[in-house]
């Protein structure tokens, strides 16, 4: 199980952080990605991480902006965003792979939570 925090309204060029906890199964051992969805449209992947040591993969649309993050301690992973746009509206899911490296496979997803960039 996995669920989202953290989620909420802000203006545009602010930051938000966006939490996902997992329970009943230890994520350090598989890798862990952040999705968003808009209605409407398909479901972008955003940024991924493979287990410990392994570099984060990001999409286009948000590198050098968001950073993903491992928590082991806590069994939790992070999305860092900063200089928001109004574009980056969306509900963000994270998700975990079956895998220990970046494969495009999700089986486990968050319920998501909403942000929205508006001034």
């Amino acid at each position: 199980h996995l669920a989202e925090s953290g989620g909420g309204l802000v203006q545009p060029g602010g930051s938000l952080r966006l939490s996902c906890q997992a329970s009943g199964y230890v994520l350090d051992y598989y890798a862990v990605a952040w999705f968003r969805q808009v209605p409407g449209k398909e479901r972008e992947g955003l940024a991924c991480v493979s287990t410990r040591g392994r570099p984060a993969e990001y999409a286009t649309a948000v590198k050098g902006r968001f950073t993903i993050s491992r928590d082991p301690a806590k069994n939790m992973f992070h999305l860092d965003m900063n200089d928001l746009k109004p574009e980056d509206t969306a509900v963000y899911h994270c998700a975990s792979s079956p895998d220990y490296q970046c494969s495009g496979r999700y089986e486990v997803w968050g319920q998501g939570t909403q942000v929205t960039v508006s001034a």
